[in-house]
């Protein structure tokens, strides 16, 4: 395994490295430098010419400037991980330099979808007692500290590494569908036990949340999580010294809510976490390509020194207060210099 993690010392190095413009790397609260746009790896099939295109993409990003790397056990049923980490070996850049994330609470399958989903779950998962019948919900995910422990040991397979920087609970809102609050919020800390688990052992550095509508919608939404209460879970599980570092949502032209819905308490998702010193890394930047082409005019103009829809989204994105990193999926070396060619300007604020 790629021994390791990413070090103050070592994303800086890569930092001063990639000569890049003022304001494209942020310090995090422990002193990471973390590039401002990062690679992600969800979108795609499940085959060997999607792995080679996600290979050399990552590759390409790490030589422009980009050292964030974004993937999860069930994007492309465990080959994104798998890539991802043939990738970091063969880029040349050491380990203390990137800054690599995954996440667990998807029921992932392995390396396709099987004939029979159901047989896979009762013969990899149900009979060795990694998870038990009533700890899945909406028949695919799971916070079970079995589960968490599980599925980290697999990232780290999968990825060849020591140390997973950052390990999110993925879309925890899932169970809000099924179980009550109370029960959701007890699932919650024992799920941060595990991960703190996790992090004593050094198998993870640090962890938090990636969510989709989690931290967007009303506070009377079912889906609805407050961000003091999933903060307090992890006090409750390690006080103040708990690990939980990083939130994850979609954040682009469209989908703002973070930084204008005050659904936090009176506040916007991005103030709380700002409150918290928290890294905040926008999914969906370029909302799956939707914003790459045809933008209004005013938008268009609005930010100079950028030449294309998809800089001038990811522009926006990076750009706005309280977000670290904005991910974008690239899977063809193209588009990665498209949007690499970010490092070189500055942000707009």
């Amino acid at each position: 395994m790629f021994p390791g993690r990413a070090t103050p010392e070592g994303t800086a190095r890569f930092r001063d490295a990639a000569d890049a413009a003022t304001g494209h790397f942020r310090r995090s609260p422990d002193g990471l430098s973390l590039s401002s746009l990062g690679i992600g790896t969800y979108l795609g099939g499940d085959d060997a010419k999607t792995d080679a295109l996600y290979a050399a993409s990552v590759r390409r990003a790490l030589q422009l400037g980009l050292n964030v790397v974004d993937t999860a056990i069930n994007y492309r049923n465990q080959r994104s991980e798998r890539t991802v980490g043939a990738a970091l070996r063969e880029s040349g850049h050491p380990r203390d330099a990137i800054v690599l994330c995954s996440k667990g609470g998807y029921i992932a399958f392995d390396g396709e979808r099987p004939h029979d989903a159901r047989a896979y779950v009762e013969e990899t998962l149900l009979r060795p007692g990694i998870l038990q019948p009533g700890e899945i919900v909406a028949g695919c995910h799971s916070m079970a500290r079995r589960f968490l422990a599980d599925q980290i040991e697999r990232s780290r397979r999968n990825l060849g590494v020591e140390c997973i920087d950052i390990y999110y609970l993925h879309n925890p809102e899932t169970q809000l569908g099924e179980v009550p609050r109370a029960e959701f919020l007890r699932r919650l800390r024992l799920a941060f036990q595990e991960l703190e688990r996790a992090c004593d052992d050094r198998r993870i550095a640090c962890y938090g949340t990636a969510t989709w509508n989690g931290y967007r919608v009303a506070p009377d939404d079912e889906e609805h999580l407050s961000l003091e209460e999933v903060l307090g879970a992890a006090h409750d599980v390690a006080g103040s010294a708990h690990r939980f570092r990083a939130i994850q949502l979609p954040f682009n032209m469209e989908m703002d809510e973070a930084a204008t819905f005050r659904n936090q308490g009176g506040v916007t998702l991005l103030e709380a976490a700002q409150t918290a010193r928290l890294m905040v890394f926008a999914s969906a930047s370029v909302l799956q390509g939707r914003l790459t082409r045809q933008l209004p005019q005013p938008v268009r103009e609005a930010p100079r020194g950028v030449d294309t829809d998809a800089q001038r989204a990811l522009q926006f994105a990076r750009s706005t207060p309280g977000i670290t990193c904005a991910l974008v999926g690239m899977k063809t070396t193209a588009h990665v210099e498209e949007n690499a060619a970010l490092a070189k300007i500055e942000p707009l604020l």
